[in-house]
C-alpha cells in the first residue's frame, strides 16, 4: 500500500502519454487527504502485512457459483450495451483468467477475468496501451455474470476486467458463504474480517497495482463501475485510490447514517438479513431495530454510517469524472438521503474547477435495479473521458 499512500499528496504521472489524452491533475483538499488516510488506517486493522503481489495463471470455473437465483432479464439489460462497429461474434474475444495474491489466506486470492478483442487487424484503436474498465458484480453473483458487459466494452477497444468480490464466485464454497462471512464478522470483529465492502476495496487497490503495470493498459485511463454491492465497491475504491481515473457507481450510492436516523434501513437490511437477525438475538432484542442496524454497521464496517458515509467520501472522488446512476424509487438507496452528499460533491467539483465532471441521475420510476438507460449512460461516460472518438 506504500505506493498509494505516498501518492495521496502528489500527482499521479503516467510513464507514457497515449492517444493524446491529457494528463490528469490530482486535486485534493485537506479533508480529502484526511478521509483517505483514515480509511487506509481502518484497512490496516486487518491488513497489517502487505505481501508481494503475486500473479498466478488460472483456468475459468467450470460452473460459476451463484448464491441466489439470477434472472435472464438482467443479462439482457447488460447485453444492450453498445458494441461499436466490430462484429459481435464469440470468437472475436480472448479471455485471460488469473489469480492475484493480495494477502495471506484463501480470501487473499483474487480471481480476475480479463476480456480483450482478439483480432488486432480489425481493431481501429490500435494503440499499444488501451483504456481499461473494471466491472464489479452485485451481491451473490460473480465475475462471469458480467461477461455481456465485458465483451461489449472489449468490442469498443477497451480491456475489460472483472473480479470476484470477497466470499463470492471462486472465493465462495457454498450457497451461504457470503451471508456466513457477514455473521462471522459481526461475532469476531473487524480485526478478523471485513467482508462487507472494505476487504474488497483492499483487493481493488492491489488490482490497480497490477493493472497499472500491464503493457496493454494505459495506467492513466482505467475506469471502475459496478452494480449494487459493486456500486458500493466502486464508490469507496474511487474515493480512496485516485489512480482510478473515472467512476460510475450504479444503484450503489446511499447514506447509511441517514437511513438509520430516518428509519429507512429496512430494504438494505433485507438484502443481507441474516447478520442483522443474529445481531438482534445477540443483543437480546426481539426484532431488528435502528440500534441493531447501527451496531452491525459499526462492527462489520467501522465508520460506514458516520465518518465514511457518502457525504464525506463521495466528494473525495473529485476532480475525476464521476457519474452516479440511481433509481428514483430505490428503497435501498433512498434519493432523499443523498441530498447532502450531492450538494457536497457538486461543491467539490466546482471548487476543483470541473463541475462538468460530476453528474447525478435518479431515473424516474426505477427501484433497485439496473436499466438499459443506465448501461448506455455509463458507456457514454467512459467513452467521453477514457476513449474519445470511439463509436
Amino acid at each position: 500500500m506504500a505506493s498509494l499512500e505516498a501518492s495521496l499528496v502528489g500527482t499521479h504521472r503516467a510513464e507514457e502519454e497515449s492517444n493524446n489524452v491529457p494528463a490528469r491533475k490530482l486535486w485534493c483538499n485537506g479533508e480529502t487527504i484526511e478521509i483517505q488516510k483514515r480509511f487506509l488506517d481502518v484497512l490496516s486493522l486487518r491488513h497489517t502485512e502487505k505481501v508481494p503481489l503475486k500473479v498466478i495463471p488460472a483456468e475459468p470455473p467450470l460452473k460459476p457459483l451463484y448464491q441466489l437465483e439470477h434472472t435472464p432479464i438482467k443479462c439482457q439489460i447488460m447485453a444492450s450495451c453498445p458494441k461499436g462497429e466490430i462484429v459481435k461474434a464469440k470468437d472475436q474475444f480472448e479471455s485471460e483468467n488469473l489469480i492475484l495474491e493480495t494477502e495471506k489466506g484463501d480470501q487473499g486470492h483474487l480471481p480476475v477475468l480479463i476480456v480483450k478483442h482478439k483480432h488486432e487487424e480489425i481493431d481501429k484503436w490500435r494503440s499499444k496501451r488501451k483504456p481499461a474498465v473494471v466491472f464489479l458484480h452485485s451481491s451473490y453473483k460473480n465475475k462471469e455474470w458480467l461477461r455481456p458487459l465485458l465483451e461489449a466494452y472489449a468490442a469498443r477497444g477497451y480491456v475489460s476486467v472483472a473480479v470476484d468480490s470477497r466470499y463470492h464466485g471462486q472465493r465462495a464454497n457454498s450457497q451461504t458463504c457470503y451471508r456466513n462471512a457477514l455473521v462471522s464478522a459481526w461475532r469476531t470483529g473487524q480485526t478478523m474480517s471485513m467482508p462487507f465492502i472494505y476487504d474488497t476495496v483492499w483487493d481493488l487497490i492491489r488490482l490497480m497495482d497490477y493493472l497499472s503495470e500491464r503493457k496493454d493498459i494505459d495506467p492513466t485511463r482505467i475506469g471502475i463501475t459496478g452494480e449494487s454491492l459493486g456500486g458500493m465497491h466502486t464508490w469507496f475504491t474511487a474515493a480512496i485510490d485516485h489512480r482510478y481515473a473515472v467512476a460510475v457507481p450504479i444503484i450503489g450510492i446511499q447514506s447509511f447514517g441517514w437511513a438509520v436516523i430516518n428509519e429507512k434501513w429496512h430494504a438494505r437490511v433485507a438484502s443481507i438479513h441474516d447478520v442483522f437477525e443474529v445481531a438482534a438475538k445477540d443483543m437480546d432484542k426481539s426484532s431488528i431495530d435502528s440500534e441493531v442496524v447501527a451496531k452491525v454497521w459499526e462492527k462489520i464496517a467501522p465508520g460506514l454510517s458516520n465518518v465514511f458515509d457518502a457525504v464525506h467520501t463521495v466528494p473525495a472522488i473529485a476532480p475525476r469524472p464521476l457519474l452516479i446512476l440511481n433509481g428514483k424509487e430505490d428503497p435501498r438507496c433512498p434519493v432523499e438521503g443523498l441530498l447532502d452528499c450531492i450538494h457536497e460533491t457538486s461543491k467539490a467539483y466546482k471548487e476543483a474547477g470541473v463541475p462538468e465532471n460530476f453528474r447525478f441521475v435518479a431515473e424516474d420510476g426505477v427501484g433497485h435495479y439496473m436499466t438499459m438507460s443506465m448501461v448506455r449512460e455509463a458507456c457514454n461516460w467512459f467513452d467521453n473521458f477514457l476513449h474519445p472518438g470511439v463509436v
